[in-house]
């Protein structure tokens, strides 16, 4: 007999081994301890038992869902507007006897209860408040398409596709990297700011970015004013043992509007990589909505390969 209850005390170590165990794809972190599952999720600070779902089969955990929420505009605290089903984890022995199903219902009936306007399937952008280290790469990307199992699950309850991003790897040990002229006169008159934060850093971005092993780049006029473009890194060390080599996760590349078109985010990311690369890191990734072009165009040019993509869910709620 399946019974689904909300999370318990005693819960860590069985989803601990019900994630090593479900067979996710490359995505999903691996041979981590219960420390990494406490410091990511059940330690932040808007953590609710209520909203982590439990199916068990004669008392061993078979699979799980985990219902949270968005942030505001500002990063400043959560939106009750916007609910997210971050993860749903199934044994593989335990797949296609609707208990999947019944968690999304559940956690659906959870967030409904907190008066939701939309519901989010999968983490990311400002609905990803849990499982940024453990899940999607550089940043959290939805629920990736390796993990096959997600988009039929989704669909079938009425969810539609609304962003898909992709993911790309780069090898930086090989020393390979493009080179264009207005890079020279950029690191004559630009030079990087390393910080282990935004200045502007949010409540939100410390709950999650905050507490991984981060720092925060920016190049900026060496004759004074703001930084032209800005981006933030963090050591994927939980992934280390699916990517089999030392990587770094790139996210949220930034130029200012004004100053688009001028090889700012190249000189950056290359300044960056190479960096990295003194600091032995042998892989970076990094990831953008399919949509944009330019983002496109400067993987293929930095000779990115793309490993993945991701998608995220929407449903409205009636």
């Amino acid at each position: 007999m399946i019974e689904y209850r909300t999370f318990r005390n005693d819960d860590p170590p069985k989803i601990l081994g019900l994630w090593h165990q479900a067979g996710l794809s490359s995505g999903a972190a691996q041979g981590f301890s219960c420390d990494a599952f406490d410091m990511l999720v059940f330690a932040q600070p808007y953590f609710d038992p209520h909203g982590l779902i439990v199916a068990e089969v004669e008392g061993q955990a078979v699979g799980f869902a985990h219902a949270g929420f968005g942030c505001d505009a500002k990063g400043e605290r959560l939106s009750r507007e916007r609910g997210v089903i971050s993860v749903v984890v199934m044994h593989p022995a335990h797949r296609r006897k609707g208990i999947g199903r019944e968690l999304v219902l559940r956690a659906e009936a959870y967030l409904r209860e907190q008066g939701v306007r939309t519901i989010q399937a999968g983490e990311a952008a400002g609905a990803s408040p849990f499982y940024l280290g453990l899940y999607g790469g550089s940043e959290c990307v939805g629920f990736l398409e390796s993990d096959k199992f997600a988009a039929k699950l989704f669909t079938s309850l009425g969810y539609q596709p609304s962003e898909r991003r992709l993911l790309f790897r780069r090898d930086i040990s090989v020393r390979a990297d493009p080179f264009d002229a207005r890079l020279v006169n950029i690191r004559r008159n630009m030079q990087i700011t390393i910080r282990d934060r935004p200045v502007d850093a949010s409540w939100w971005w410390m709950t999650r970015q905050g507490r991984l092993d981060a720092l925060w780049f920016e190049l900026q006029p060496k004759a004074g004013g703001p930084a032209v473009a800005s981006m933030g890194c963090w050591g994927m060390d939980l992934h280390n043992i699916n990517r089999g080599q030392r990587t770094v996760g790139l996210y949220d590349l930034t130029v200012i509007e004004s100053e688009r078109r001028k090889g700012y985010a190249k000189a950056l990311l290359l300044d960056v990589i190479r960096r990295l690369r003194e600091e032995r890191v042998n892989f970076v990734e990094i990831q953008f909505q399919e949509s944009n072009e330019p983002a496109m165009a400067l993987c293929r040019w930095l000779g990115f390969q793309q490993i993945d993509a991701g998608v995220v869910y929407c449903k409205t709620v009636t």
